[in-house]
């Protein structure tokens, strides 16, 4: 089990490789992609089965007969535990966890200690093996922790991502909400920067050809929520920049150790506004480290400012005619008045 969609495919490409010589079947359960023929690939009994807990789910109350094919399960894998052991995945876990049997394995693991962890260590674990390799939340030693200090309704950090990250040979800009990634996006393609988003409110195919055009290389920027802060091991990204900061100190570790890993160096630079000076203390205390305020060439960031305020014209533009587009296919579904999935909270399925 794991808390995205993106994750599990990056762990199928890894049983995928390791079982090559053994003739070892797995699949990939997740929302977005067509149910019944992952309900039959659920029923050919698969050795190995990734899957996000909230397509698993529907999978198996829409089909009760698959839960047979779960029954002789030995093992049960929670990745990302501290994001499952969530309330927001409770129900899906329990109906999971219900439909296996008691004599198995459970394995969790986690890069993050949470109190749920703790509770679930020391109440409800018999006779486990603990590995621990864990100090609290730390950032890397060669990674580069710097900030710049921007008023709310600043076009800087829009400037500086249009003409700071074109040295940069690889760089995630995390945004909080997918709207804001949608629109940062569609201003930095306007003013010619190559870029891809990924977020939860695009499909599930154009969520993997984004990833896998950063990947190989094809585009040097990647626009993201925080469905790209978890996980995801891409060795070679210079730079991460939290276009807005997380709400939890803990998912700026998260999202800052995608860059400098497997011994690289690496650099995060944050935009910091009035609004969130009590954030930066707070992920400071939690990492025992001071964010370094970050030396900008005013004059240069600015030389296109005229451009950028054309440029979010048109973006605002384009994004409220794709708005009124979604609108007009939600009615014409019949989909009017289903309640909106949350902009960067909403759980994977």
């Amino acid at each position: 089990m794991t808390p995205t969609r993106e994750l599990a495919f990056q762990i199928a490409e890894q049983f995928r490789a390791l079982g090559a010589g053994m003739s070892l079947k797995e699949t990939v359960i997740i929302g977005g992609l067509d149910m019944h023929a992952q309900a039959k690939a659920l029923a050919q009994r698969p050795h190995v089965v990734i899957a996000t807990p909230g397509r698993l789910r529907g999978l198996v109350e829409s089909d009760p007969t698959l839960k047979r094919g779960f029954a002789r399960t030995r093992f049960l894998v929670l990745d990302e535990a501290d994001r499952l052991l969530e309330a927001s995945f409770e129900g899906e876990l329990r109906c999971i966890v219900g439909m296996l049997p008691a004599e198995r394995q459970t394995l969790l693991f986690s890069a993050t200690m949470t109190r749920s962890l703790v509770a679930l260590q020391s109440a409800a674990l018999r006779d486990a093996y603990h590995f621990q390799a864990y100090q609290g939340l730390e950032t890397a030693e060669r990674l580069r922790l710097d900030y710049m200090f921007t008023p709310a309704t600043s076009t800087w950090p829009t400037c500086w991502a249009a003409r700071g990250t074109s040295n940069v040979r690889s760089a995630i800009i995390f945004c909080s909400t997918c709207k804001g990634c949608a629109l940062l996006s569609l201003i930095l393609e306007e003013l010619g920067v190559a870029v891809a988003a990924l977020h939860s409110h695009m499909s599930q195919g154009r969520r993997l050809a984004a990833l896998q055009r950063f990947k190989a290389g094809a585009v040097p920027i990647l626009l993201a929520t925080d469905v790209a802060s978890r996980g995801l091991d891409i060795p070679t990204v210079d730079l991460v920049v939290n276009y807005d900061l997380p709400i939890l100190a803990r998912d700026y570790v998260h999202r800052v150790g995608r860059t400098a890993r497997a011994g690289r160096s690496g650099w995060s630079l944050s935009f910091v506004t009035q609004y969130d000076v009590d954030l930066v203390q707070k992920i400071e205390a939690l990492i025992d480290k001071q964010l370094a305020a970050f030396a900008m060439e005013e004059a240069e960031v600015l030389k296109g400012i005229t451009k950028v305020y054309a440029a979010r014209r048109t973006a605002a533009l384009k994004a409220a005619e794709q708005s009124s587009r979604d609108s007009s296919n939600n009615r014409t579904s019949g989909n009017k008045g289903r309640p909106k999935k949350p902009a960067a909270t909403a759980q994977e399925g």
